[in-house]
């Protein structure tokens, strides 16, 4: 493949994200020797722009673009695409049902319910320290982090997250801690973990201002934190990837509580390209720069 279609934009609260994502993803491709263009997509309608190009590099998130829907339409058109496919990319979406999947898997979860739910129903299923988010979405959107919980800071957190996206509402036990994030890739038909990123953000917890202004957090890579641990946390993002049925790469969120408890939040299927991104990060740590990482994840890209 040489003439590739970077797919980025989209109509959602990612777009921006995303335009950066693609803008980051056309200029390495080209650095790696491929004939690449970004293509802004409003509209699934539009995936037809894709004809004529060898493959297409998704740098969309969430939605439709990430959500399973484009990886459809592109399987129909046989186009060859990087990322995850249709299921894998729905499931992901969705961390209620994500959840199920990686208790199965072994990998510790935070309690979850759905919300609404009453205040006096919510303390005594989760407890008052908690994050309401929308059940699909991402770059942390929606999201409320609530220590002592009222019923009035219960309501517009579920307010905030249904503005946001629409769906189901999600409240997750809040898992004290740092924050960790691990990216995977499929090295050689093998799903190998990247190193470990640590994420402290200067104020705040890691919200969308936190992850997209360049200098606003602090990216430890590799994270400062024992080699077992790292080990474990290693093994439970490649853990992930395959209960999902992913492909080709992505990036796992996790909490370490005091205790040296890892606890998954959710898989990425089509993770951040940009500058301040973490998958970039991971790659340039494991001694692989940005072209030859999307150089790679080009070439394991199939209908």
């Amino acid at each position: 493949m040489k003439r590739v279609a970077v797919l980025c934009g989209g109509d959602g609260r990612e777009r921006e994200v995303s335009l950066r994502s693609g803008k980051a993803v056309a200029e390495a491709l080209n650095e790696a020797g491929f004939y690449a263009d970004m293509i802004d997509l409003m509209r699934l309608e539009e995936a037809d722009r894709v004809k004529g190009y060898d493959g297409a590099f998704i740098a969309m998130h969430g939605d439709w673009g990430e959500g399973g829907q484009l990886q459809a339409k592109l399987s129909e058109m046989g186009i060859p695409y990087t990322g995850s496919g249709p299921h894998a990319s729905a499931l992901a979406m969705d961390k209620w049902e994500a959840q199920k999947y990686f208790a199965q898997a072994g990998i510790p979860v935070p309690k979850s319910i759905f919300l609404p739910k009453s205040y006096d129903e919510v303390v005594r299923e989760i407890g008052r320290d908690i994050v309401v988010k929308p059940c699909a979405g991402g770059s942390t959107v929606g999201v409320s982090i609530i220590h002592e919980l009222t019923p009035q800071n219960l309501n517009d957190a579920l307010n905030l997250a249904r503005e946001s996206y629409a769906g189901e509402v999600i409240a997750e036990t809040y898992i004290p801690g740092r924050e960790l994030t691990c990216a995977v890739w499929e090295n050689g038909g093998v799903v190998e973990a990247l190193p470990v990123i640590e994420i402290r953000p200067h104020e705040g917890y890691y919200d969308y201002a936190n992850k997209y202004t360049k200098g606003a957090t602090e990216y430890i890579v590799p994270a400062e934190i024992p080699d077992d641990i790292a080990s474990k946390v290693g093994g439970y993002a490649v853990k992930a990837h395959e209960a999902l049925g992913c492909r080709g790469y992505s990036r796992a969120d996790f909490r370490l509580s005091p205790d040296g408890e890892a606890y998954i939040l959710e898989v990425n299927t089509a993770p951040g390209m940009t500058a301040t991104s973490l998958v970039p990060k991971a790659a340039r740590a494991k001694g692989v720069s940005m072209a030859g990482f999307v150089k790679a994840i080009m070439d394991m890209a199939k209908v």
